[in-house]
């Protein structure tokens, strides 16, 4: 059976890497990426939606090749100004990343949804593919920690610097979640569903955790595979081989499989990383340079067609 429709779960940088070198692999429109959108929140009236700006940036070739966050030839005037003031600002928003919060919040304010403002931005982008956040109604993580009680989560990861301890992560929302039409859409089209290299539990349990999507990933008749977001029991970027052992899970490849187990066919792993007789396929999973990207995506699809 041909791959011609992909769906992707991603958030983070890592995960708008793998999405970005499935972008440049695969025929336009073929490629669905949906976006954890649990670490959105409001920062100085503006809804920021941290996530989708990574994937959309990266998507784009917007994003600043050094952090892999924010846009490129970045200034920083507005936050300049806002210290003129005595604020201190912890979260840093760009003057050119200004304008997609300032479109976004507007958009929502006069009745439009996340899924549909987030399609106009990227199409202004050039994108041609298609991002859906993984749901439109607030959905917001919340992080118990030791040291400071319960945070909003950019308080404890951008605030904090994710160096609290963790002892819960739930989730706060005015309403019970809901998918949308275009998220449903997209996966009974998929011919296959790929997990981005995401922190298993900040990106992409958020997005499992809406409506009935856990059970559709899992009840799905197509296969599905996850990207390890650790090589060697190590994360390229960000806690997630802190956090996972603060919630009771091993910072490995078994500890991966483990937090996956019913939901994929195959954990996807670094060299020489795999547990013996376990569900994995060894290949180079770092992604350095778009290249790297690319190559990754290429053994993705072939490892997909033989598996399905």
């Amino acid at each position: 059976m041909a791959i011609k429709n992909i769906v992707a779960l991603a958030g983070g940088v890592g995960g708008a890497k793998l999405a970005d070198g499935l972008a440049r692999v695969l025929p336009a429109g073929a490629l669905t990426v949906i976006v954890n959108i649990a670490d959105d929140f409001r920062h100085y009236g503006l809804h920021i939606s941290p996530d989708l700006d990574t994937v959309m940036y990266t998507l784009s070739e917007y994003a600043n090749p050094t952090t892999g966050w924010g846009v490129r030839d970045e200034s920083w005037n507005m936050l300049s100004m806002l210290e003129t003031y005595g604020e201190q600002p912890w979260f840093r928003l760009g003057d050119r990343d200004l304008a997609t919060h300032l479109l976004r919040t507007s958009a929502l304010d006069r009745g439009e949804t996340l899924t549909e403002i987030t399609q106009k931005l990227a199409k202004g982008l050039g994108i041609q593919q298609t991002m859906l956040p993984a749901c439109d109604q607030r959905f917001a993580t919340m992080v118990d920690t030791v040291e400071h009680g319960t945070l909003g989560f950019q308080e404890y990861f951008v605030g904090h610097r994710w160096q609290p301890t963790v002892t819960k992560i739930w989730y706060d929302s005015d309403i019970h979640p809901t998918l949308t039409d275009a998220t449903v859409t997209a996966l009974e089209a998929a011919d296959a569903v790929v997990i981005c290299p995401s922190n298993p539990i900040l990106s992409i349990d958020p997005i499992l955790s809406i409506g009935n999507m856990r059970t559709r990933v899992q009840n799905r008749s197509v296969p599905c595979i996850a990207v390890s977001p650790l090589l060697n029991g190590k994360a390229v970027k960000g806690p997630a081989a802190k956090i996972m052992p603060e919630l009771g899970h091993k910072a490995s490849t078994q500890g991966i499989l483990d937090f996956y187990e019913g939901i994929i066919d195959t954990l996807v792993v670094t060299h020489g990383d795999a547990p013996p007789q376990s569900k994995t396929y060894e290949t180079t999973i770092l992604m350095k340079t778009i290249d790297d990207r690319v190559s990754l995506a290429k053994d993705l699809l072939d490892y997909l067609e033989k598996i399905t």
